[in-house]
């Protein structure tokens, strides 16, 4: 991994919420500069005395995504579907938010009167109601549709309910309509990261039972099995018939990359991206 002091490093630190203080000693260091983990951590040491682990971490993660984009080895992701995290907030140009994450938010709530239970009962009913109907635009999207489904989360999330810790909580959706509702845009983004996290869920349930591994080349093996049986399942394939032909050397399965680009080709993911004429969203 590779780091980069550049605007965009600075833009990320703001919404980090990084003190200005080390953001100025930040900008008396080398600019525009590719440094390892190991070259900025030794810089931080030296010139930003006494940065508490949060801030540094803040400082990596920004200075990361930076290089990431001036980059050019790898394509840039567009889009990313996340939960509500900071870090996540520049890594692509567009960011869509889970809508089970924001869900949540709205289930931690403990009303004690039953009138106030009822209200967000009845909240609850509606907000997944939208979200089932945000489920069939994606399959079948049009302008009409996408108006009226953005009149219908405005008006659940501006609605006064009287019960002050919804309408709160409700405040705080509100600002968050545009990612939330880039599926309007986009009708092929899913509407939650769920496939995401349960894939990084089997690792770390991987790495509770076996705790760690010892050397790197240990890690670099678990994460290539790791990654070689979650692509096989996703492609239908049968991981163990998939590592007897490669033994075997039988070729009786073609390479991933080739089913992979053969399941993709099929895909009309992507499509809104380049389609002109498609509902642009009205916040």
């Amino acid at each position: 991994m590779e780091f980069v002091l550049n605007s965009i490093t600075y833009d990320l630190l703001e919404v980090l919420n990084l003190p200005n203080k080390w953001e100025h000693r930040l900008k008396l260091l080398p600019q525009e500069t590719a440094f390892t983990e190991i070259e900025l951590n030794r810089l931080l040491d030296e010139h930003l005395v006494n940065l508490n682990s949060q801030s540094r971490t803040c400082i990596q993660e920004a200075a990361a995504i930076a290089f990431y984009h001036q980059q050019s080895t790898i394509p840039v992701i567009k889009t990313l579907i996340s939960d509500d995290a900071p870090q996540f907030k520049l890594l692509t140009d567009e960011l869509a938010l889970c809508w089970v994450h924001e869900g949540r938010h709205y289930k931690k709530l403990s009303p004690f009167i039953a009138y106030h239970q009822k209200i967000l009962d009845n909240f609850l009913d509606r907000f997944w109601k939208l979200y089932r109907k945000l489920l069939a635009y994606r399959d079948s999207p049009s302008q009409e549709q996408a108006d009226q489904l953005r009149s219908e989360f405005g008006t659940l999330f501006r609605e006064k309910t009287g019960y002050e810790h919804l309408d709160e909580r409700k405040r705080l959706t509100i600002a968050k309509q545009e990612e939330l509702l880039l599926v309007l845009k986009h009708p092929e983004l899913p509407l939650h990261n769920n496939p995401a996290e349960l894939a990084a869920r089997t690792m770390v349930l991987r790495r509770k039972i076996s705790y760690a591994t010892q050397i790197f080349l240990g890690t670099k093996a678990w994460d290539i099995f790791m990654s070689l049986v979650d692509t096989t399942r996703k492609l239908g394939i049968s991981f163990f018939e998939y590592i007897s032909d490669r033994i075997s050397q039988a070729g009786i399965i073609l390479p991933l990359a080739t089913i992979i680009r053969s399941e993709a080709s099929v895909d009309s993911f992507g499509w809104s991206w380049s389609a002109e004429s498609f509902p642009t969203p009205n916040y």
